[in-house]
């Protein structure tokens, strides 16, 4: 029989192991990007938001409405719009709707719906698709929207090296973040997020108006975009994708939240909300006019990027494609900051690395140079916003909130709740399996006729 001296002593080793243990857990939180800093204000919110919604996408809209067409087109933005706006509220009280506790992460509010092991299976994959997809399109978008820039400045001054590869633009996008993304976390580049949220305003704004100043075309014509009726059903899914990745915010909504002070009397839902009802005010402003005004004056011959419809003035749209730059390198690092959180997370404790600097130096520069491969490999815009907006946007922006929602909440069958629930559930189902069929058939026919590493 053990003496009670030696209970004694394992019992204080117990608690000095467990001391140990919970120091180790907080140093570790401390050091990752999306628990290490809790002192944002409701604006950082708003202009986050901003930056994570109103991205390449809003570029995207007139070409999206070519293919669906006047009624339908305006009934799916619209609809976008509200949906989103009700999964986001929804994702905002679920934050914290354990008393002490906080749901930090997407795949956190996951485990506590689905449990443990097949919560993390359903965000997690899912999560990572779209922020990993966002940064490949971000590198596309940011290196052709600098060649735009170098092509229209070179016709203005007859440059001799007028035919750079896109690559080698992709390229020199990417070297931006192998700076900008060693800044520890979201706090950090808040500034870079303002400067960011601001530029969506001012290329949006440049797109409509630059639009309207070009006047409507005189062979203006809006029927369906496509040859075929096949073509045309497959282009109006790929253009429901395409609606899709452009509300993508609700993948970083939480790890934002997380950013916010809370206390038992001064919830963080509270400034988060007023942040994001004033982030989709300007997403309205931003996509709204882009779209209809876009697809008014350029009918079905817009292009899958509205700036690059617009030649004149020449200098109005070079700023204009600069704007798109700077705001999609904030974009990028909004999107990236969650996926270094993950490797971050397995590295150090899964796999028990030291949280130092080097890690943090060798992984994201790791994932910067794998995004910027694969956007030099398949730079196919327009089916790249379908394909990934269908594919795993519309889960984790229009029905998984209301999965949860049900599964944590248990509204009462077929009461309010319960009944708009499954209408944004069936909705975004719809929209999953439909897009990524008609962004395939898009990447195909940008394939035909593409050479690698042109």
């Amino acid at each position: 029989m053990a003496s009670p001296n030696h209970n004694s002593y394992g019992r204080i080793n117990k608690e000095a192991e467990n001391d140990e243990n919970l120091k180790r857990q907080k140093e570790i939180d401390e050091w990752l990007p999306i628990s290490s800093s809790r002192n944002a204000k409701w604006w950082y919110s708003a202009f986050h938001n901003v930056t994570a919604m109103v991205g390449a996408g809003v570029l995207g809209l007139p070409f999206a409405m070519s293919q669906l067409g006047w009624g339908p087109g305006v009934a799916i933005l619209v609809l976008s719009w509200v949906i989103t706006l009700y999964t986001l509220w929804q994702m905002v009280e679920m934050h914290e709707m354990v008393p002490g506790k906080r749901f930090d992460r997407y795949h956190e509010l996951g485990q506590y719906a689905f449990g443990e092991k097949l919560g993390l299976w359903i965000v997690v994959p899912q999560q990572l698709i779209v922020e990993v997809g966002v940064d490949i399109v971000y590198m596309v978008t940011g290196g052709k929207s600098i060649k735009k820039f170098h092509d229209l400045v070179c016709a203005q001054r007859e440059c001799k090296n007028d035919n750079i590869k896109t690559t080698y633009f992709i390229m020199i996008f990417a070297s931006v973040h192998f700076v900008l993304s060693h800044l520890p976390n979201f706090n950090s580049i808040a500034g870079v997020s303002l400067a960011a949220a601001v530029m969506s305003l001012s290329y949006s704004t440049v797109a409509w108006t630059a639009s309207l100043h070009k006047g409507v075309q005189p062979d203006i014509s809006y029927e369906l975009v496509g040859t075929s009726e096949g073509g045309k059903v497959l282009d109006f899914f790929n253009a429901l994708g395409t609606v899709a990745f452009a509300y993508a915010g609700h993948n970083v909504v939480l790890e934002i939240q997380a950013t916010i002070p809370s206390t038992p009397e001064k919830p963080s839902k509270g400034p988060m909300w007023k942040g994001v009802v004033v982030a989709y005010m300007v997403v309205a402003i931003c996509y709204f006019p882009v779209s209809l005004i876009g697809y008014w004056i350029f009918g079905n011959k817009v292009s899958d990027d509205v700036l690059i419809s617009l030649e004149k003035p020449t200098w109005l749209i070079a700023m204009a494609n600069l704007f798109v730059v700077i705001h999609v390198i904030g974009s990028y690092q909004i999107y990236a900051m969650p996926v270094f959180d993950m490797l971050e997370t397995v590295l150090v404790k899964k796999w028990n690395f030291k949280p130092t600097r080097t890690l943090r130096f060798v992984t994201r520069n790791l994932y910067v140079a794998f995004t910027m491969f694969i956007a030099i490999t398949f730079p196919f815009f327009g089916g790249l916003l379908g394909f990934f907006g269908g594919f795993a946007f519309a889960p984790t922006t229009y029905f998984l909130p209301c999965i949860m929602w049900l599964a944590i909440y248990k509204p009462k069958k077929f009461g309010l709740s319960w009944t708009i629930n499954w209408i944004c559930i069936v909705l975004g189902v719809l929209i999953m399996v439909l897009s990524p069929i008609g962004a395939l058939r898009q990447i195909i026919l940008s394939a035909k006729s593409y050479t690698f590493y042109s």
